[in-house]
This record gives C-alpha cells, structure tokens and sequence, in this order.
C-alpha cells in the first residue's frame, strides 16, 4: 500500500538517498519503494535553510497517514456523434501542442497549422535577429514552433491547481525533460531542452496520424448559419473542417483584426507594461540565502515581489529568469519588445524578470475591443525610436529624463517610482542605483479575450478560443491544460 507523508527535511547537501530511513524513523515502518513527489526550498530563516520533501513510499504496515493519490492521466470516453472532418489547430505553443497531443492519442489525427517555421529553422531566424536586427516577421521569438515560451525561462510554475498538470510533466519528462520537474516546487526546462521536447512531442503526434504545418496561417474562417465550416490558408487554401482551437498566442495582431472583421465577440482585457530589470545573480543569491555559495546546492535564487500603490494600481515582478539574459522578443518591423530567456543551466551571471504595472481598460484611447492592441503597438513604437531598446540604470531612470521614461506611459513611470524603495526592502539591493531597466515589456499577457461559453466555443458552433492568446491562460502550463481541457471537450461530444 503506498502512503503519502509531508514535511520530509533534509539540510542543504544531505543526499536524498537519507529520506527512507527518515520515514522509517518517523513511522516504524519497513519500506519496499519511495518516490519524491514534491521538492521546496524553506528559505525564511537564513541560519536554519532545509528542502523540505512530500514523499510517497509503499509499505505492508497499516500507517495513520493518507494514501498516496492516483497520479495517471485518464483519457475520456468519446461522445455519440460522428465526426465529420479532422479537427484543425491554429497555432503550436503550449496549448495547441496539448491539444493536438490529446487528439492524436485518441485518434482524432487533427491538422495544426503554425504560422511560423519548424524548431531549426526558427532558431537560425532568431540567432539572425539578435545578431543582426534585421526581422523575419513570420519566424521569430512570437511566431514558431513551440509559441513564445520556447524562448524563455521554461517556467512551468502555476498559478491554477488541475489534476492534468501531472500528466502535463510527465509528458515533458517522457519527451526528454528532467524528471526532477516532477516534484520540483517551482520546475523550469530552459530554453535549450524545451526546444528539443517540443520537437520529440510533434513527432509524436505525427506518428499517431497527425500532421502539423509550418508556415501555415490561417487567414480567414468560413463561417455558415452560426457554425465554422473551413478555415482559409495563406489566403488561398481552404481546408474543411467543423472544429477549430483557436490556440492563438497573444501576440497574432492580425488574427485579431480577421476576428473582429468576421465579428466574433471578443473583449478588452487589462494586461501589463514595463521593463526588465537586471541585477548580479549573486546579489540574488545573497538576498534570499544569505551564503551565495548555498546556490551552489540550491541552485540559483528566484524572487517574487510586488507592491500596491496609493493609488491602487499594482506593481509586480514576473517571469524572473535566474541566470538568465534580456532578449529582444519583437514580431513586427518597427517595433520593440523585450523579454527574458534563461537554459536549463541557469549559470548566467545576470538575474532578470519583468517589472510591470498594470494597464486598465480605461487606460485606453477607445472602446474598440482591440485598443489594447493599438495601446502596445504605441509604447512598442515608441521604445524603437527611442533606442531599440532603450536601456538605462535605476539610478538614471529615477533621476528622470531617460529614453526608458519616454517609451513607457506616464502611469507606469510614476507607478515604478513609487514602489521600488518599498520592493529594496522587501529583496535587498532590488533597488540599487546600477540595476539595468530595458523597455519595453508589453506582452506578458494577451490584450483581449476571446469570447467562448461553458463548452469552450464561441457563439460560432465548433470554434474552440483556447490558451493564452485568447486570453485563458498566462505562461506555459497553464496554456497547456485549457489546451487538454478542449481537446477533451471535442472528444466528449464527437467520436471517430
């Protein structure tokens, strides 16, 4: 019988090998097998840091504690109803990647059409753009396979408690992850190992009857009494269909713009803007463990910080990267958009994340449901003529005048300038006059939501808005799971 127990510690450097006979201590109990199935850091007091381990372990003995939970996924039974076309999914980052997963395993064989290019290939456009500035609008850090988080930290973190988490990392694990990201409290894969998962879980898809397009956009949806019937490609390919997942990231502008023309309800949504912010990784370090040579064990420290200003608008950091590096994330000519990416290594020298403020809809110039839109594109403008990025010290930035003031709204310079002495005190030296601000952030979420009810689909029969860009999700996991969700939802319905 296999139980569950909590509150497992060992000191930093004990070997985890040390966790049976501490359980054995603990209850008296022979064990026969062990699994770690959650790993935390307890930081709070710096002369007293241990990992504090969730552990399931079988055993003959009958034990006071909870059985260990079924952790394996369950596929669903499929509905009644016969499908008449393959399912197609707009778009491959997390959401359409699980969703076709799902389909595929049940199947279904559906069609992904990605704008973007395949891994390889989009990894040279973007190598290209770094080095040389000189954009390819159809492959770069947005647009590709595996969405925008194959250029990132790989955060697998969450906000959103969903038993298909689970199966979610342990697909990754299968696809050539770290099993640690199993139980790790906070996993991340990198960038480098992300970009081969993705590509060992298309294969798998392909395998199992699918097919995945590159360099596919869908460029109109046909549309006939309420229900979808075919989407357009490339402006002139039609593919039948009556089941579209919108699995949109949050940065297909045009996409957008085809929606609302075809009036599919949609609506504003508040979102997010400002810089990334950079320190010494080991100042981090020395902030949050007190011994910077504790990273060495622990790995490199993280932060979360936030602070509510008076006049009730918030600022936070997100997406902090450890050991990471500031890239320049950009889709369209003209334009500036920063990010930040770290490798599954984490050995950079530099820490980042993301400062935001929020942006509300009464921000906006207009009731236009994609005034949000045109709000990004304004700052993202303005940060390309301002230096492409414009960069800057906290030191500079605060003394005022600098080109990161002038890219960024008037808000949000005042919202900054409020809150960093109070977030210096919440993580020492946050606040320090040499930490490096570069604008602008503006895609930590999408800026509209795409209307869909309790089954997933629009008011239109058979179109599935899912994910992050349609604004159902916020980071990796998350997108992941709304993608299982409709994919299931499909199944539940409609049989083979």
């Amino acid at each position: 019988m296999y139980y569950r127990i909590n509150q497992i510690k060992l000191k930093p450097g004990q070997p985890v090998s040390r966790i049976p006979d501490i359980i054995k201590k603990k209850t008296g109990a022979e064990i026969s097998d062990w699994v770690i199935r959650r790993e935390s850091i307890d930081a709070r007091r710096k002369d007293n840091i241990s990992l504090v381990y969730t552990v399931d372990f079988e055993s003959e003995k009958k034990l006071k504690l909870p059985l260990a939970p079924e952790l394996a996924y369950e596929h669903v039974q499929p509905g009644s109803i016969k499908i008449d076309h393959r399912p197609v999914i707009v778009g491959f980052g997390p959401c359409g990647i699980f969703a076709a997963l799902i389909l595929a395993q049940q199947g279904y064989k559906p069609v992904v059409l990605e704008r973007g290019r395949a891994m390889k290939q989009r990894v040279a456009d973007v190598e290209h753009f770094w080095k040389t500035g000189e954009l390819d609008e159809v492959s770069n850090v947005q647009f590709g396979e595996g969405g925008a988080g194959t250029f990132s930290d790989g955060k697998l973190t969450t906000g959103i408690k969903d038993p298909r988490i689970r199966h979610i990392l342990q697909t990754f694990v299968d696809a050539g992850a770290d099993p640690k990201i199993l139980y790790k409290q906070k996993p991340h894969i990198g960038t480098d190992v992300l970009r081969e998962v993705v590509v060992n879980i298309r294969n798998q898809i392909i395998e199992l009857g699918g097919e995945v397009r590159f360099e596919s956009r869908v460029t109109d949806l046909i549309i006939e009494d309420g229900a979808v019937k075919a989407v357009e490609v490339n402006g002139n390919e039609v593919i039948e269909t009556n089941h579209v997942i919108l699995a949109l990231g949050h940065s297909s502008r045009d996409t957008f713009r085809m929606m609302k023309k075809r009036e599919l309800p949609m609506e504003q949504k508040q979102f997010s803007i400002g810089v990334r912010i950079e320190h010494p990784q080991v100042w981090i370090d020395k902030a949050q463990y007190g011994d910077p040579e504790l990273a060495k064990v622990l790995g490199p420290a993280e932060y979360k910080l936030n602070h509510h200003c008076e006049n009730g608008r918030g600022v936070y950091t997100f997406c902090m990267c450890q050991g990471g590096e500031v890239i320049m994330s950009a889709s369209s000519e003209g334009m500036t958009v920063t990010n930040g990416m770290s490798y599954s290594a984490r050995d950079g020298e530099y820490a980042n994340s993301a400062l935001l403020v929020d942006v509300r809809t009464s921000d906006f110039d207009s009731d236009d449901v994609l005034a949000g839109v045109d709000f990004q594109e304004k700052y993202e403008k303005l940060a390309y003529q301002n230096g492409n990025p414009p960069k800057c010290s906290w030191g500079e930035f605060s003394s005022g005048g600098t080109s990161v003031e002038a890219s960024l709204p008037e808000f949000a310079v005042q919202a900054m300038n409020e809150a960093m002495p109070y977030l210096g005190r919440k993580l020492k030296g946050f606040d320090d006059p040499s930490a490096v601000l570069t604008a602008v952030e503006s895609r930590s979420s999408s800026p509209v939501r795409i209307i869909r009810d309790e089954s997933y689909q629009s008011e239109v029969k058979g179109l599935y808005p899912a994910g992050e860009g349609a604004g159902y999700a916020g980071g990796i996991t998350s997108a992941a799971v709304d993608g299982i969700r409709v994919a299931e939802a499909i199944i539940k319905e409609y049989c083979i």
